[in-house]
């Protein structure tokens, strides 16, 4: 569950640290006063799309940290695949956003990307706002609360499996239907193409190879300068003797004096030996010299060879060590193309199979779709029907469609408000408050089989009041359960249901406006359910119904 959040710099909030709890978590607060800034700050921590804008006036930069405590497998699994360790449990997100537009994220201290918080959070937190009550208004959504209450994700995943390999099959069947003039003109390019780096024979590491002795060629009158110098660096001429024989004088003094004091002995030795290993190294050159040869025409092959090759690699855009690579696919693309009315009946037959394949995939799906559906809509007029919305009728309606990355299913869920009314689309006949309520209801559903630990709610209230608010206030709390939930409400019936209230409010200091969030004990509870009841001027009526409201749903 979601334990703190850090907020600095988003907006009207300087910095503030909310720590949150199990259960039902409030959040309350005048019209302006930054509600909306918290879920943004939440969203930003998700990887969602977030604007500069968004940045404290006068910053350069925001961050925002939550850190989860006791996080589910699928997270813990997930942070195992990307190599990040999870300590006790805990996991610490965060994101700084800075007015350049770079983002700077973090999972557990190690540098991330925005997608790797997107794909982590999801596990983490789910939140519902006004916006996406308006998504039960796109039929192409409903399918995928379906799949999520059926556990389908197997049997999609096989299904986009046998899709994959049929789309990919189609594909190359229709560019092998295509015009016969198309086919021969490649067979005849790539013939070309391919007989052209057959005779080249090109070998990997065969430029390099090349370079390297012409490097020597070209070289050869300053080798063999270099190599005499060093010959006679050694081994003397007739004016002056060589290194060598001048260590080896050394040697025969130190044998001498070694004469004298054995102590010179070791040192007498170890030029002896230096003496062997010049003398050694005097035969090595003398053999180099007598191997070099000035080829003139073998340095002209090697120049036509590396022209030859270089001119291979400009035209065919590829390095020339993958060349010979190169030149065995345009063979197997040529054998392909000339053996073309064999090679068509296989894949038109494997294209075949993998359709039969595919339809029975989405066959299989489709029936557990439309058994699941059933159960989804009677679980969801259930608790529709507890949220003062008993007359509700939901008919899941099923539309065969093409092959798609979804299956061959359009899902479209119709509702019917009153009686004797004929079930039609939501966007029809729902209202802001059946919308909130509806999908307060699919969130509860969803909840039994979702392994998100924190339910995020902003402002289901919209549309509702009195009774029916009530009613959201202890699905709510009903929710709360199993998961955290946090919900940002103008409700005190909600409110007063409360584990944990938390108050938002905002200030002007020296011509700045600042927002915080306090939590609320029981004192402060009452005087801002109060506030909620009766507005800017708190009555002792009002102070009297917010304290029953709390007493009777905090026994």
């Amino acid at each position: 569950m979601l334990k703190t959040l850090y907020i600095e710099n988003i907006a009207v909030i300087e910095k503030t640290s909310i720590d949150f709890n199990s259960g039902l978590n409030v959040l309350t607060g005048e019209t302006g006063a930054g509600k909306s800034i918290i879920i943004d700050a939440i969203n930003a921590i998700m990887g969602q799309r977030t604007s500069k804008e968004i940045i404290r006036t006068g910053e350069h930069s925001a961050f925002v940290s939550a850190q989860f405590d006791e996080i589910n497998p699928t997270v813990r699994s997930k942070l195992n695949e990307l190599g990040i360790e999870d300590e006790d449990g805990t996991l610490i997100l965060q994101r700084t956003l800075t007015d350049g537009g770079k983002n700077v994220c973090k999972i557990n201290g190690r540098p991330a990307t925005v997608s790797m918080l997107k794909d982590i959070s999801k596990n983490l937190i789910n939140i519902h706002g006004q916006h996406e009550s308006y998504e039960l208004f796109s039929p192409e959504t409903h399918i995928n609360y379906i799949d999520s209450f059926g556990c389908c994700c197997e049997l999609l995943s096989d299904y986009r499996t046998k899709y994959k390999e049929y789309k990919r099959l189609s594909k190359k069947l229709k560019e092998a239907n295509s015009d016969e003039s198309e086919r021969l003109r490649e067979i005849d390019l790539l013939s070309y193409q391919s007989n052209e780096l057959i005779e080249a024979d090109v070998q990997i590491g065969e430029e390099d190879s090349l370079e390297k002795e012409r490097t020597s060629l070209m070289s050869f009158e300053k080798i063999f300068s270099l190599l005499n110098q060093a010959k006679m660096l050694l081994n003397g001429d007739e004016i002056s003797q060589g290194g060598a024989e001048t260590v080896d004088l050394a040697a025969s003094a130190l044998q001498k004096a070694a004469a004298y004091n054995s102590e010179y002995e070791g040192m007498a030795d170890a030029l002896t030996d230096v003496y062997y290993n010049l003398k050694d190294c005097c035969e090595s050159i003398a053999d180099a010299i007598d191997s070099l040869e000035s080829d003139p025409r073998r340095l002209e092959e090697i120049e036509e060879r590396l022209d030859l090759l270089n001119r291979l690699s400009r035209k065919y855009n590829s390095p020339c060590d993958e060349l010979p690579v190169l030149a065995e696919k345009m063979q197997a693309r040529l054998e392909e193309l000339v053996n073309f009315d064999k090679n068509r009946d296989d894949l038109l037959n494997a294209c075949a199979i993998a359709e039969k394949e595919t339809a029975m995939a989405a066959e299989k799906l489709s029936k557990l779709r439309k058994k699941t559906a059933l159960t989804f809509a009677s679980r969801v007029k259930e608790e529709m029907s507890f949220l003062n919305m008993s007359d509700v009728e939901i008919v899941p309606e099923f539309e065969t469609t093409e092959f798609t990355d979804k299956g061959t299913d359009r899902v479209e869920f119709l509702i019917s408000a009153n009686p004797g009314e004929t079930p039609r689309p939501l966007a029809k006949i729902a209202s802001g408050g059946e919308l909130s309520r509806m999908m307060l209801a699919i969130k509860t559903v969803l909840a039994s089989t979702d392994d998100v630990d924190t339910l995020i709610f902003d402002e289901v209230d919209t549309g509702i009041s009195g009774s029916a608010a009530e009613k959201v206030g202890l699905k709510l709390k009903e929710v709360s359960d199993n998961s955290q939930v946090l919900c940002v409400t103008h409700q005190a019936q909600i409110a007063s249901l409360a584990d944990y209230h938390y108050l938002i409010h905002k200030q002007v200091e020296n011509g700045r406006t600042f927002t915080d969030v306090t939590p609320l004990d029981h004192e402060g509870r009452k005087n801002e359910l109060a506030r909620i009841i009766g507005g800017v001027n708190i009555t002792q009526a009002a102070l009297s119904h917010a304290e029953a409201m709390l007493v009777q749903n905090n026994k």
